[in-house]
């Protein structure tokens, strides 16, 4: 029998995807997280997670449940970061990615500010685990946590603005 030569296949070209934005969202929870635990609760020490939840840090036993329970809480941010990196790897091998910091950026900052909203309506409000700012008379915890979600609804918005203008730019640039 005669062996037929079989010609390579030239490579297809790999459909243009738009950038994954739940991956850019679950980076900006995950940096989020770690940005409200290293700053406010080891940096500055404002508060811990359940300082106000029957475990205030005014003994060891106290300080030891709430450093188990920032633990805890950094380890489940650390899961989100995880996931927006595996859904940008999987975008990644599947196909041509349009990247843009702003669509980074953008998407990242959603995240963040859904970090803070949810985290400053649930924690701080609804379940009232902590306060931003507990070094301060209690009566003055409510302009902290409303600054907290304040800052959260800005960088959401100006996310959402920031990702929208990325791609309205990548849609001009595709050929």
């Amino acid at each position: 029998m005669i062996a037929l030569a079989q010609t390579p296949m030239p490579p297809q070209p790999r459909p243009e995807q738009p950038f994954p934005r739940t991956a850019g969202i679950l980076l900006g929870l995950g940096l989020g997280g770690f940005f409200d635990g290293i700053v406010f609760h080891q940096i500055l020490q404002w508060h811990h997670l359940l300082t106000c939840a029957g475990f205030p840090a005014d003994s060891l036993r106290n300080l030891e449940i709430n450093t188990l329970a920032d633990g805890l809480f950094h380890a489940s941010t650390y899961v989100f970061v995880l996931l927006g990196l595996v859904v940008l790897t999987r975008a990644g091998r599947r196909a041509c990615l349009r990247w843009s910091a702003m669509l980074v950026v953008g998407s990242v900052l959603i995240g963040f500010g859904l970090f803070n909203l949810v985290e400053g309506i649930v924690d701080h409000q609804l379940l009232d685990l902590h306060h931003v700012n507990e070094t301060v008379p209690v009566e003055q915890w409510i302009w902290w946590d409303m600054g907290f979600l304040a800052w959260g609804a800005l960088m959401l918005v100006a996310g959402w603005q920031i990702h929208a203008i990325g791609r309205q730019r990548a849609a001009l640039h595709r050929p």
